[in-house]
């Protein structure tokens, strides 16, 4: 059962704007998740050590919100703010408690920019709202003419195979079932794209795979796609690194060799995966013609 907590401040302030979501700001409703990713980075830190069992929702959020965008914006403090870094806003409590659709009643109120990040479908249900800040939002200077609203919405995946999600994003909602949510998204004039976070080494990240998802994106018109590789942390039970390769052990096990030789030494793929990686990456960009940054920096 989730616990009800009240919290000190819900608004962060970052040191820089992130060159890849272009938070100014983040904001988290509900502490840890209960879609229990085994590849999350939240997973081997303070935040991730129970995930689920630890589910909190922030009781104060809304109000807290009020008074800390009242600050900002006779400060003129304009930026977007992320919902979120470290947790899904749209978990499945959320249909019950509405406190993300709270807190997006009050950026709307005060006229912040917003991005969303989920890998669930239940962010249709506030497509007026979402709508609403894209329409009144006050940007940033230097992004004016640059967005296309105040609004920025991103779909995380690791899959389109829905079978191969449940073993790895067992909480979250089924690809499938998200790329409907991503179309109807599209389809409202919001700014859609996805956050292709992490492709999974030898089973999402093939050529076939690839295609597979940059073909789907191009039909459904993403305005962008923000592609990763898979990094894994810590040492313990629940951290990310050993649970997923329980699950390789489990369901890949021909693959254990391959992965326990690219994480032995290192949280993250080898440097030379990488650099094949990135160049993969911006040749299908090229191909699909499909931006990977969410602002056009340059033509494709």
């Amino acid at each position: 059962m989730p616990k009800f907590i009240e919290v000190k401040t819900i608004l962060n302030k970052t040191r820089r704007r992130d060159p890849w979501f272009l938070d100014e700001y983040t904001i988290n409703p509900y502490s840890a998740c209960s879609f229990n990713c085994l590849f999350c980075y939240i997973r081997g830190s303070k935040y991730g050590t129970h995930m689920e069992n630890s589910l909190s929702i922030k009781t104060n959020a809304v109000e807290l919100l009020k008074k800390q965008l009242t600050l900002r914006a006779k400060k003129n403090q304009y930026g977007i703010i992320v919902i979120s870094s470290a947790t899904d806003p749209y978990l499945k409590i959320e249909a019950e408690q509405k406190l993300t659709r709270g807190l997006l009643e009050v950026i709307l109120e005060h006229q912040f920019p917003v991005h969303m990040i989920t890998r669930s479908n239940l962010i249709t249900r506030d497509i007026d709202l979402l709508q609403e800040i894209n329409n009144e939002a006050i940007l940033p200077d230097d992004l004016k003419g640059k967005l296309k609203g105040g609004t920025i919405i991103s779909f995380s995946f690791s899959t389109l195979k829905d079978d191969v999600a449940n073993i790895f994003e067992p909480g979250a909602t089924p690809p499938s079932v998200r790329l409907k949510a991503m179309s109807e998204i599209k389809t409202s004039g919001l700014t859609t794209g996805v956050s292709l976070m992490p492709l999974l080494p030898y089973i999402s990240d093939t050529s076939e795979q690839l295609d597979l998802f940059f073909s789907t994106f191009k039909q459904i018109g993403v305005d962008y796609i923000l592609p990763a590789t898979l990094a894994l942390y810590g040492t313990n039970r629940a951290d990310s690194k050993p649970l997923v390769m329980w699950a390789i052990k489990k369901h890949y096990p021909h693959l254990v060799e391959k992965y326990q030789k690219f994480f032995s030494t290192s949280d993250e793929m080898p440097l030379y995966y990488r650099r094949a990686f990135d160049k993969k990456m911006e040749a299908l960009s090229r191909e699909y013609t499909l931006r990977n940054t969410i602002v056009s920096l340059n033509k494709l």
